[in-house]
């Protein structure tokens, strides 16, 4: 496999292109696609991805949004209880009931999915707008992207990449982090 600096160029390549779904996804309700790197190249990651997303915007005149899924969950939590709260829990409960209660907000008390299409842009056009999910790892380890994905299907209209810290396993598995046992059932294309 190709190291990630480069597979990021060909994902550019594609989403360059007019029409980018048919490249980035075989489903047209899931015009996603999920790039992985190495977690311990976060930062140097994020400074590639700014970079991509200022090439999108000028060189292919792109409509790019960036969306943080730590801001994501920050606005989740915050609409339950308060961070200082949820510290609080975790001393006198301890971390696994703390992530269950994180897991809960963002599956049912503010579920992410919902989070996320609410922030995808106004009257996409999938033909200029590209959408990138990043900062993905602050959801680790109470909860896993492919939930978010599954439940975006036929919610995304723009072409859009989950930025996914983690490793490969086999032809369509991927670890969270790393670490996480796989997930080998990601439907969307993996780059």
């Amino acid at each position: 496999m190709k190291p990630w600096t480069e597979r990021l160029l060909d994902l550019e390549a594609l989403l360059a292109k007019p029409d980018p779904r048919p490249d980035i996804s075989a489903y047209h309700d899931m015009p996603y696609a999920i790039f992985h790197y190495p977690p311990s190249e976060e930062l140097a990651f994020r400074r590639e991805m700014n970079l991509l997303a200022t090439r999108l915007r000028n060189q292919a005149a792109k409509r790019v949004s960036v969306l943080s899924l730590a801001e994501l969950l920050d606005k989740a939590v915050g609409s339950v209880m308060s961070w200082p709260e949820l510290i609080s829990d975790e001393r006198t409960i301890g971390l696994p009931e703390v992530q269950d209660t994180l897991h809960q907000i963002l599956s049912e008390e503010a579920p992410l999915p919902d989070l996320v299409a609410s922030e995808m842009p106004q009257d996409p056009d999938p033909e200029r707008d590209v959408v990138f999910l990043w900062r993905t790892g602050s959801l680790f380890p109470f909860y896993r992207t492919f939930a978010l994905l599954e439940q975006l299907k036929g919610k995304v209209v723009a072409p859009t990449i989950l930025c996914y810290p983690g490793s490969l396993d086999g032809p369509a598995g991927l670890r969270f982090m790393g670490q996480l046992e796989a997930e080998h059932n990601y439907r969307p294309k993996i780059f």
